[in-house]
């Protein structure tokens, strides 16, 4: 639960910072919102290009894909959002690349903006939030679980007592100092008896 929280967070923040890049100088002073989509796959041109149809598009995109992974606690299509945010932004810098013959990176407001360090910081924060995710808990694992703790236990004739079917009486009593079962003797006793002609009279009753 934690990890989806803090990895939701990490993900929200992402995105927000990759849609919050083409507001922001990407080179040379000129925002990223004015550079046309179709000219990462014709060419990079000094026209300016309307905000929607302009790099935003796709980081718009990504944002969209990233609330909805974080509603389904999905780690696939934030990973999916963050790949394509970095794949655009590295797109656009290849394509500046062979426009201008090289990347500048200055302090002096001229060449690589904080535009596409946001875009950078955005996409990596996506792809470390869907790695601290935990996902989705699949439900069959859940009801397996739940199947083998209602299932019955077998049980030893020897730790569990008897069957409940069992008497008490049934079968050969044990005695608790004794090694074996106890058994009724098979020959009947032999009894006294008094004869008056072979023993005498009888004495007085004990006390």
């Amino acid at each position: 639960m934690i990890r989806n929280v803090v990895g939701s967070v990490l993900a929200l923040a992402g995105a927000t910072a990759a849609v919050w890049s083409p507001f922001r100088a990407w080179y040379d002073g000129r925002h990223g919102r004015d550079y046309a989509i179709d000219e990462l796959f014709t060419g990079i041109t000094d026209a300016r290009a309307d905000v929607l149809g302009s790099i935003l598009l796709p980081f718009a995109f990504a944002a969209l894909v990233t609330v909805l992974g974080v509603a389904l606690r999905s780690r696939l299509l934030v990973a999916l959002a963050g790949l394509v945010v970095l794949g655009f932004t590295v797109f656009w810098m290849v394509r500046v690349g062979q426009a201008e013959g090289s990347l500048v990176i200055s302090g002096d407001g001229t060449g690589l903006g904080d535009g596409v360090a946001n875009a950078f910081g955005g996409g990596v924060l996506l792809l470390l939030g869907a790695l601290v995710m935990s996902g989705r808990h699949h439900r069959h694992r859940l009801d397996r679980t739940d199947r083998s703790d209602h299932e019955p236990r077998p049980t030893h004739p020897t730790l569990d007592g008897p069957p409940p079917d069992t008497e008490v009486g049934d079968g050969p009593q044990h005695h608790p100092q004794a090694s074996t079962p106890y058994a009724a003797p098979t020959q009947p006793y032999d009894v006294p008896t008094w004869d008056p002609d072979r023993d005498g009279p009888p004495g007085p009753p004990p006390r």
